[in-house]
């Protein structure tokens, strides 16, 4: 049986509210006929178990602060420019063990003086950055934040495991949030967060860490590479997703059919479906973006939320839910009401 799951509330007048909004991809396309043509696969195989037609891939040099600078300028430009008092980058790809990415990020913008730290939650990094950034905005620690989520997941994949070669790609998405009222569109509803440790051998890059480095021992061939037990994590993914979802429309007042939009991290078409079926929320109400951009990590309800908002699928006024669910394990969910951009 599954723990009750820890919720955030924001208190009276200091609600964080989502203000601007931005994304961004590497040029660099890769279909899926450019994977077949290396990797013992089709392109019916790949569509047919995760939804993917192609995804953005880091050329040389390109690294997860290139992506984030790139989504957090245009949040910051949807936010008018605002002055931003903390930057918080979920991570799971930092350009260097040490130091955090994330005071590079803010020089780069412009933010030097400011907080500036990394959120390290995979896949679920965005949810936990978002409440990271709230909790500054309730303790008055700052006014306004920047939250970015970027991935050059990539960089971590073997290029030779179908399993992960086929799925991951690169990106970034970013919000800023402000300090305002509850009741406002934008404000962010009830954030809900979980994670269980025990489970951690399911989404896992062994090597490079202290504990393998701690051996004396080189590394397993392989070992630099991440690592997804797939089966597992399916199962994992749809029960803690679902579960997080239900308990955030709770704490909001919500049932399933007052949601608008269901943007959940894209983890593949599969999961995406099943969590919404379970939820019961039609695909005339599910946003994605998988098809295209693949599974940018941490990156990608943000960088979904950017996409949609930019081309009307996503409105003013809309009721939206999030979920995620990531090595950690990690999973978390939230709500709000879509502001004007």
């Amino acid at each position: 049986m599954t723990a009750p799951l820890p919720a955030f509330g924001a208190p009276p007048g200091r609600a964080p509210v989502i203000v601007g909004v931005g994304g961004h991809v590497p040029p660099n396309v890769v279909t899926n006929d450019d994977l077949v043509a290396r990797l013992d696969t089709s392109d019916e195989w790949i569509r047919t178990r995760t939804g993917i037609a192609a995804r953005h891939v880091v050329t040389p040099g390109t690294a997860t602060s290139d992506l984030a600078v790139e989504a957090g300028r245009k949040a910051l430009k949807s936010a008018q420019d605002a002055q931003v008092d903390a930057v918080v980058l979920a991570t799971t790809t930092p350009d260097h063990p040490c130091p955090a990415t994330a005071p590079a990020v803010a020089g780069r913008l412009g933010l030097t003086g400011v907080p500036a730290f990394d959120v390290a939650a995979v896949c679920t990094g965005f949810l936990y950055a978002l409440a990271t950034g709230a909790g500054f905005l309730a303790s008055g620690l700052a006014e306004r934040v920047l939250v970015i989520a970027a991935d050059a997941f990539t960089t971590i994949v073997d290029p030779a495991d179908r399993g992960t070669a086929v799925i991951f790609a690169d990106g970034a998405g970013a919000v800023v949030l402000k300090a305002g009222d509850a009741d406002e569109p934008g404000a962010l509803n009830s954030v809900v967060l979980g994670s269980d440790g025990e489970l951690s051998d399911l989404i896992s890059v062994p090597a490079g860490g202290s504990r393998q480095r701690s051996t004396g021992l080189p590394p397993e061939p392989g070992d630099e590479y991440f690592h997804m037990a797939g089966r597992a994590t399916y199962r994992h993914a749809v029960e803690r997703m679902t579960a997080a979802a239900r308990q955030s429309l709770a704490g909001t007042g919500w049932a399933p059919e007052d949601v608008d939009r269901f943007a959940s991290h894209q983890a593949n078409a599969r999961i995406l479906e099943a969590v919404a079926e379970r939820l019961g929320i039609g695909p005339e109400r599910r946003l994605s973006n998988i098809e295209h951009v693949g599974n940018t990590g941490g990156a990608s309800i943000p960088l979904l939320l950017a996409q949609k908002s930019a081309d009307g699928e996503l409105k003013a006024g809309d009721r939206v839910l999030l979920t995620a669910f990531g090595g950690g394990l990690a999973w978390g969910a939230a709500t709000l009401t879509w502001p004007e951009l």
